[in-house]
Protein backbone atom coordinates (compact mmCIF):
# COMPACT_ATOMS: atom_id res chain seq x y z
CA UNK A 1 0.00 0.00 0.00
CA UNK A 2 1.36 3.42 -0.94
CA UNK A 3 0.20 6.72 0.48
CA UNK A 4 1.92 10.09 0.39
CA UNK A 5 4.69 10.66 2.89
CA UNK A 6 2.94 13.53 4.73
CA UNK A 7 -0.22 11.45 5.17
CA UNK A 8 1.78 8.51 6.56
CA UNK A 9 3.44 10.73 9.14
CA UNK A 10 0.17 12.44 10.04
CA UNK A 11 -1.54 9.10 10.63
CA UNK A 12 1.39 7.98 12.79
CA UNK A 13 1.34 11.12 14.94
CA UNK A 14 -2.45 11.17 15.19
CA UNK A 15 -2.50 7.55 16.36
CA UNK A 16 0.31 8.03 18.88
CA UNK A 17 -0.94 11.26 20.43
CA UNK A 18 -4.59 10.21 20.39
CA UNK A 19 -3.46 7.12 22.34
CA UNK A 20 -1.86 9.44 24.89
CA UNK A 21 -4.92 11.69 24.95
CA UNK A 22 -7.41 8.92 25.73
CA UNK A 23 -5.31 7.53 28.57
CA UNK A 24 -2.79 9.81 30.26
CA UNK A 25 -5.28 12.20 31.91
CA UNK A 26 -7.25 9.26 33.32
CA UNK A 27 -4.62 6.73 34.46
CA UNK A 28 -4.68 8.08 38.06
CA UNK A 29 -8.47 7.70 38.16
CA UNK A 30 -8.20 4.20 36.66
CA UNK A 31 -5.73 3.20 39.38
CA UNK A 32 -8.09 4.62 41.99
CA UNK A 33 -10.86 2.32 40.67
CA UNK A 34 -8.45 -0.55 41.41
CA UNK A 35 -8.54 0.49 45.11
CA UNK A 36 -5.05 2.02 45.16
CA UNK A 37 -4.20 4.70 47.71
CA UNK A 38 -2.91 8.17 46.70
CA UNK A 39 0.58 7.13 47.86
CA UNK A 40 0.48 4.04 45.64
CA UNK A 41 -0.79 6.05 42.66
CA UNK A 42 1.99 8.59 43.14
CA UNK A 43 4.56 5.79 43.38
CA UNK A 44 3.38 4.19 40.13
CA UNK A 45 3.38 7.48 38.22
CA UNK A 46 6.78 8.57 39.56
CA UNK A 47 8.40 5.18 38.89
CA UNK A 48 7.01 5.20 35.35
CA UNK A 49 8.56 8.60 34.74
CA UNK A 50 11.95 7.41 36.01
CA UNK A 51 11.76 4.37 33.73
CA UNK A 52 11.01 6.60 30.74
CA UNK A 53 13.98 8.80 31.62
CA UNK A 54 16.31 5.80 31.74
CA UNK A 55 15.00 3.78 28.80
CA UNK A 56 14.32 6.51 26.21
CA UNK A 57 17.95 7.47 25.46
CA UNK A 58 19.09 3.83 25.52
CA UNK A 59 16.53 2.68 22.96
CA UNK A 60 17.20 5.76 20.85
CA UNK A 61 20.90 4.92 20.68
CA UNK A 62 20.04 1.29 19.91
CA UNK A 63 17.83 2.42 17.02
CA UNK A 64 20.69 4.44 15.55
CA UNK A 65 23.13 1.57 16.08
CA UNK A 66 20.90 -0.94 14.30
CA UNK A 67 19.73 1.51 11.65
CA UNK A 68 16.18 0.24 12.17
CA UNK A 69 14.15 3.17 13.45
CA UNK A 70 10.88 1.98 11.96
CA UNK A 71 11.28 -1.55 13.35
CA UNK A 72 12.01 -0.37 16.88
CA UNK A 73 9.17 2.16 16.76
CA UNK A 74 6.75 -0.56 15.67
CA UNK A 75 8.05 -2.94 18.34
CA UNK A 76 7.73 -0.35 21.11
CA UNK A 77 4.21 0.68 20.05
CA UNK A 78 3.06 -2.95 19.84
CA UNK A 79 4.56 -3.77 23.25
CA UNK A 80 2.87 -0.71 24.76
CA UNK A 81 -0.47 -1.86 23.32
CA UNK A 82 -0.03 -5.35 24.77
CA UNK A 83 0.84 -4.06 28.24
CA UNK A 84 -2.13 -1.68 28.17
CA UNK A 85 -4.40 -4.68 27.55
CA UNK A 86 -2.75 -6.46 30.49
CA UNK A 87 -4.14 -3.77 32.83
CA UNK A 88 -7.55 -5.41 32.43
CA UNK A 89 -6.26 -8.52 34.22
CA UNK A 90 -4.52 -6.71 37.10
CA UNK A 91 -6.17 -5.98 40.44
CA UNK A 92 -3.26 -5.82 42.88
CA UNK A 93 -0.81 -2.99 43.43
CA UNK A 94 2.25 -5.10 42.66
CA UNK A 95 0.87 -6.32 39.32
CA UNK A 96 -0.37 -2.87 38.31
CA UNK A 97 3.02 -1.44 39.25
CA UNK A 98 4.88 -4.00 37.13
CA UNK A 99 2.64 -3.52 34.07
CA UNK A 100 2.90 0.28 34.35
CA UNK A 101 6.71 0.10 34.35
CA UNK A 102 6.82 -2.19 31.31
CA UNK A 103 4.45 0.09 29.42
CA UNK A 104 6.47 3.16 30.41
CA UNK A 105 9.62 1.50 29.04
CA UNK A 106 7.83 0.68 25.78
CA UNK A 107 6.40 4.18 25.35
CA UNK A 108 9.58 6.04 26.32
CA UNK A 109 11.25 6.16 22.89
CA UNK A 110 8.16 6.33 20.68
CA UNK A 111 7.88 10.11 20.24
CA UNK A 112 11.64 10.68 19.96
CA UNK A 113 12.02 7.98 17.29
CA UNK A 114 8.97 9.34 15.44
CA UNK A 115 10.58 12.80 15.52
CA UNK A 116 13.88 11.38 14.31
CA UNK A 117 12.09 9.79 11.36
CA UNK A 118 10.04 12.83 10.40
CA UNK A 119 12.70 15.49 10.95
CA UNK A 120 15.47 13.59 9.15
CA UNK A 121 13.38 12.50 6.17
CA UNK A 122 13.60 14.51 2.99
CA UNK A 123 10.95 17.21 3.23
CA UNK A 124 7.77 15.95 1.54
CA UNK A 125 5.64 18.13 -0.67
CA UNK A 126 1.96 18.45 -1.49
CA UNK A 127 1.12 20.15 -4.77
CA UNK A 128 4.70 21.39 -5.01
CA UNK A 129 4.63 23.09 -1.61
CA UNK A 130 6.83 21.97 1.31
CA UNK A 131 5.08 20.14 4.13
CA UNK A 132 6.71 21.22 7.39
CA UNK A 133 7.38 19.14 10.50
CA UNK A 134 5.41 21.61 12.61
CA UNK A 135 2.21 20.69 10.79
CA UNK A 136 2.84 17.01 11.46
CA UNK A 137 3.51 17.65 15.16
CA UNK A 138 0.52 19.98 15.36
CA UNK A 139 -1.73 17.22 14.05
CA UNK A 140 -0.55 15.10 16.98
CA UNK A 141 -1.47 17.80 19.50
CA UNK A 142 -4.90 18.17 17.93
CA UNK A 143 -5.35 14.39 18.11
CA UNK A 144 -4.47 14.46 21.81
CA UNK A 145 -7.24 16.98 22.44
CA UNK A 146 -9.74 15.05 20.31
CA UNK A 147 -8.84 11.79 22.05
CA UNK A 148 -9.35 13.31 25.50
CA UNK A 149 -12.68 14.86 24.51
CA UNK A 150 -13.91 11.62 22.95
CA UNK A 151 -13.00 9.35 25.85
CA UNK A 152 -14.62 11.80 28.26
CA UNK A 153 -17.96 11.16 26.59
CA UNK A 154 -17.57 7.37 26.84
CA UNK A 155 -16.25 6.53 30.29
CA UNK A 156 -18.18 6.70 33.54
CA UNK A 157 -17.15 7.44 37.10
CA UNK A 158 -16.61 3.77 37.92
CA UNK A 159 -16.00 2.10 34.54
CA UNK A 160 -12.80 3.31 32.90
CA UNK A 161 -12.07 0.20 30.83
CA UNK A 162 -12.84 2.04 27.53
CA UNK A 163 -9.60 4.00 27.95
CA UNK A 164 -7.69 0.73 27.80
CA UNK A 165 -9.41 -0.55 24.66
CA UNK A 166 -8.97 2.74 22.85
CA UNK A 167 -5.35 2.99 23.99
CA UNK A 168 -4.67 -0.54 22.71
CA UNK A 169 -6.36 0.11 19.36
CA UNK A 170 -4.59 3.40 18.69
CA UNK A 171 -1.15 2.08 19.64
CA UNK A 172 -1.74 -0.92 17.37
CA UNK A 173 -2.57 1.47 14.52
CA UNK A 174 0.65 3.40 15.21
CA UNK A 175 2.66 0.17 15.10
CA UNK A 176 1.09 -0.79 11.77
CA UNK A 177 1.54 2.63 10.17
CA UNK A 178 5.34 2.41 10.57
CA UNK A 179 5.35 0.02 7.60
CA UNK A 180 4.13 2.88 5.40
CA UNK A 181 6.91 5.28 6.40
CA UNK A 182 9.92 5.80 4.13
CA UNK A 183 13.21 4.22 5.14
CA UNK A 184 15.50 6.69 6.90
CA UNK A 185 18.94 5.71 8.14
CA UNK A 186 20.29 8.13 10.71
CA UNK A 187 24.00 7.79 11.39
CA UNK A 188 25.31 8.95 14.77
CA UNK A 189 27.41 12.10 14.52
CA UNK A 190 30.65 12.06 16.53
CA UNK A 191 31.65 15.12 18.52
CA UNK A 192 33.87 17.49 16.58
CA UNK A 193 37.52 17.81 17.51
CA UNK A 194 37.54 14.70 19.64
CA UNK A 195 35.29 16.29 22.26
CA UNK A 196 34.02 13.58 24.60
CA UNK A 197 30.51 13.43 26.00
CA UNK A 198 31.90 14.00 29.51
CA UNK A 199 33.81 17.09 28.41
CA UNK A 200 30.71 18.43 26.66
CA UNK A 201 28.66 17.91 29.80
CA UNK A 202 31.28 19.64 31.95
CA UNK A 203 31.49 22.56 29.53
CA UNK A 204 27.74 23.11 29.58
CA UNK A 205 27.48 22.96 33.36
CA UNK A 206 30.18 25.63 33.62
CA UNK A 207 27.77 28.10 32.01
CA UNK A 208 25.91 29.71 34.92
CA UNK A 209 22.91 30.80 32.83
CA UNK A 210 22.52 27.26 31.50
CA UNK A 211 22.47 25.93 35.08
CA UNK A 212 19.76 28.48 35.92
CA UNK A 213 17.80 27.42 32.84
CA UNK A 214 17.84 23.81 34.03
CA UNK A 215 16.81 24.89 37.55
CA UNK A 216 13.91 27.11 36.43
CA UNK A 217 12.54 24.58 33.95
CA UNK A 218 12.79 21.80 36.55
CA UNK A 219 10.91 23.87 39.15
CA UNK A 220 8.12 25.12 36.88
CA UNK A 221 7.63 21.94 34.87
CA UNK A 222 7.89 19.87 38.04
CA UNK A 223 5.19 21.97 39.67
CA UNK A 224 2.72 20.38 37.24
CA UNK A 225 3.14 17.04 39.03
CA UNK A 226 0.32 17.54 41.53
CA UNK A 227 -2.09 18.64 38.81
CA UNK A 228 -1.18 15.83 36.43
CA UNK A 229 -1.46 13.14 39.10
CA UNK A 230 -4.43 14.23 41.21
CA UNK A 231 -6.46 16.94 39.47
CA UNK A 232 -8.82 14.42 37.84
CA UNK A 233 -9.28 12.58 41.15
CA UNK A 234 -10.00 15.84 42.98
CA UNK A 235 -12.39 17.09 40.32
CA UNK A 236 -14.24 13.76 40.28
CA UNK A 237 -14.58 13.84 44.07
CA UNK A 238 -16.04 17.35 43.76
CA UNK A 239 -18.79 15.96 41.51
CA UNK A 240 -17.49 17.14 38.14
CA UNK A 241 -18.61 14.73 35.40
CA UNK A 242 -16.02 13.03 33.20
CA UNK A 243 -17.19 14.82 30.00
CA UNK A 244 -16.50 18.16 31.72
CA UNK A 245 -13.14 16.87 33.00
CA UNK A 246 -12.12 15.87 29.49
CA UNK A 247 -13.03 19.36 28.23
CA UNK A 248 -10.98 21.00 30.99
CA UNK A 249 -7.98 18.81 30.25
CA UNK A 250 -8.27 19.41 26.52
CA UNK A 251 -8.53 23.14 27.12
CA UNK A 252 -5.03 23.13 28.62
CA UNK A 253 -3.55 21.25 25.67
CA UNK A 254 -5.33 23.52 23.20
CA UNK A 255 -3.85 26.56 24.97
CA UNK A 256 -0.41 24.95 24.70
CA UNK A 257 -0.82 24.54 20.94
CA UNK A 258 -2.06 28.13 20.50
CA UNK A 259 0.91 29.53 22.43
CA UNK A 260 3.39 27.41 20.48
CA UNK A 261 2.09 28.44 17.07
CA UNK A 262 0.48 31.87 17.51
CA UNK A 263 0.92 33.79 20.75
CA UNK A 264 4.24 32.55 22.11
CA UNK A 265 6.67 33.84 19.46
CA UNK A 266 5.29 37.38 19.62
CA UNK A 267 5.31 37.34 23.45
CA UNK A 268 8.90 36.15 23.39
CA UNK A 269 9.91 38.92 20.98
CA UNK A 270 8.24 41.55 23.15
CA UNK A 271 9.29 40.31 26.59
CA UNK A 272 12.55 38.56 25.80
CA UNK A 273 13.51 35.23 27.32
CA UNK A 274 13.75 36.78 30.79
CA UNK A 275 10.28 38.31 30.75
CA UNK A 276 8.71 35.23 29.18
CA UNK A 277 10.24 32.88 31.76
CA UNK A 278 9.20 35.19 34.61
CA UNK A 279 5.65 35.36 33.22
CA UNK A 280 5.52 31.55 33.08
CA UNK A 281 6.61 31.26 36.72
CA UNK A 282 4.10 33.93 37.79
CA UNK A 283 1.34 32.11 35.92
CA UNK A 284 2.28 28.96 37.85
CA UNK A 285 1.92 30.78 41.17
CA UNK A 286 -1.56 31.96 40.21
CA UNK A 287 -2.63 28.66 38.68
CA UNK A 288 -1.70 26.36 41.56
CA UNK A 289 -2.74 28.80 44.32
CA UNK A 290 -6.28 29.09 42.96
CA UNK A 291 -6.56 25.41 42.07
CA UNK A 292 -5.79 24.62 45.70
CA UNK A 293 -8.94 26.41 46.86
CA UNK A 294 -11.48 26.00 44.05
CA UNK A 295 -13.17 23.23 42.09
CA UNK A 296 -15.60 25.58 40.36
CA UNK A 297 -15.89 24.57 36.71
CA UNK A 298 -15.96 28.25 35.72
CA UNK A 299 -12.79 29.01 37.67
CA UNK A 300 -11.02 25.91 36.38
CA UNK A 301 -11.98 26.78 32.80
CA UNK A 302 -10.21 30.13 33.29
CA UNK A 303 -7.17 28.53 34.93
CA UNK A 304 -6.55 25.73 32.45
CA UNK A 305 -5.42 28.00 29.56
CA UNK A 306 -2.57 29.17 31.82
CA UNK A 307 -0.92 25.89 30.81
CA UNK A 308 0.01 27.69 27.61
CA UNK A 309 2.22 29.97 29.75
CA UNK A 310 3.45 27.54 32.41
CA UNK A 311 4.60 25.03 29.79
CA UNK A 312 4.69 26.26 26.19
CA UNK A 313 5.92 29.82 26.80
CA UNK A 314 8.63 28.65 29.19
CA UNK A 315 9.73 26.03 26.65
CA UNK A 316 10.05 28.70 23.97
CA UNK A 317 12.07 30.88 26.36
CA UNK A 318 14.39 27.98 27.15
CA UNK A 319 14.91 27.27 23.46
CA UNK A 320 15.73 30.95 22.85
CA UNK A 321 18.25 30.83 25.69
CA UNK A 322 19.88 27.66 24.40
CA UNK A 323 20.25 29.13 20.93
CA UNK A 324 22.25 31.95 22.51
CA UNK A 325 24.25 30.00 25.11
CA UNK A 326 24.95 26.55 23.73
CA UNK A 327 27.61 25.80 21.09
CA UNK A 328 26.24 23.90 18.09
CA UNK A 329 28.52 20.92 18.73
CA UNK A 330 26.97 20.33 22.18
CA UNK A 331 23.34 21.10 21.29
CA UNK A 332 22.31 17.44 21.60
CA UNK A 333 23.86 17.11 25.05
CA UNK A 334 22.18 20.36 26.14
CA UNK A 335 18.76 19.14 25.03
CA UNK A 336 19.31 15.85 26.86
CA UNK A 337 20.21 17.70 30.07
CA UNK A 338 17.18 19.95 29.69
CA UNK A 339 14.83 16.99 29.29
CA UNK A 340 16.49 14.96 32.03
CA UNK A 341 16.41 17.80 34.59
CA UNK A 342 12.71 18.53 34.17
CA UNK A 343 11.85 14.83 33.88
CA UNK A 344 13.69 13.93 37.06
CA UNK A 345 12.10 16.82 38.97
CA UNK A 346 8.65 15.80 37.75
CA UNK A 347 9.21 12.18 38.76
CA UNK A 348 10.37 13.10 42.27
CA UNK A 349 7.57 15.61 42.75
CA UNK A 350 4.99 13.11 41.48
CA UNK A 351 6.11 10.70 44.17
CA UNK A 352 5.89 13.46 46.79
CA UNK A 353 2.51 14.50 45.42
CA UNK A 354 0.98 11.20 46.49
CA UNK A 355 2.19 11.74 50.04
CA UNK A 356 1.16 15.41 50.14
CA UNK A 357 -2.28 14.79 48.64
CA UNK A 358 -2.99 12.00 51.14
CA UNK A 359 -2.08 14.29 54.05
CA UNK A 360 -3.15 17.75 52.89
CA UNK A 361 -5.82 17.16 50.27
CA UNK A 362 -6.37 20.24 48.08
CA UNK A 363 -3.83 22.23 50.09
CA UNK A 364 -1.14 20.06 48.47
CA UNK A 365 -1.31 22.41 45.47
CA UNK A 366 0.20 25.24 47.52
CA UNK A 367 3.73 23.74 47.60
CA UNK A 368 3.57 23.64 43.80
CA UNK A 369 2.83 27.38 43.78
CA UNK A 370 5.79 27.83 46.14
CA UNK A 371 8.10 26.08 43.65
CA UNK A 372 7.07 28.58 40.98
CA UNK A 373 7.68 31.37 43.50
CA UNK A 374 11.24 30.11 43.97
CA UNK A 375 11.70 29.94 40.19
CA UNK A 376 10.48 33.51 39.58
CA UNK A 377 13.58 35.48 40.75
CA UNK A 378 15.92 32.98 39.08
CA UNK A 379 14.01 33.44 35.83
CA UNK A 380 14.09 37.24 36.03
CA UNK A 381 17.75 37.62 36.99
CA UNK A 382 19.17 34.51 35.31
CA UNK A 383 17.47 34.43 31.89
CA UNK A 384 18.90 36.81 29.33
CA UNK A 385 19.15 36.74 25.54
CA UNK A 386 20.04 39.22 22.83
CA UNK A 387 16.65 40.94 22.97
CA UNK A 388 17.10 41.41 26.72
CA UNK A 389 20.53 42.94 26.18
CA UNK A 390 18.95 45.63 24.03
CA UNK A 391 16.51 46.63 26.80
Amino acid sequence: MRISRPIAYIVLYVALYAAFGVSSPFWPKFFETRALTPQQIGLILAAAMLVRLAVGPVVGMLADLLGSLRLLLATCAALAAATAAAFLLANTFSLLFLIALVQAAALAPTTSIADALSVNAAKPEIAGKPFEYGWIRGSGSAAFVLGTLTIGQIIGQDDLTPIIWMNVALLAVAAGVTALLPRVNIQPKPYEGGLTALAALHGLLKISQFRILILVSALVYGSHAMHDAFAVIRWSAAGIDTPIISVLWSEAVAAEVIVFFLIGPSLLDRLGARGAAALAAAAGIIRWSIEGVSTSVLVLSILQPLHGLTFALLHLACMRMMATLVPARTAGTAQALYAFGSGLATAVLTLLSGILFARLGAAAFFPMALLCGVALPFAWFGFRDRSDEAV
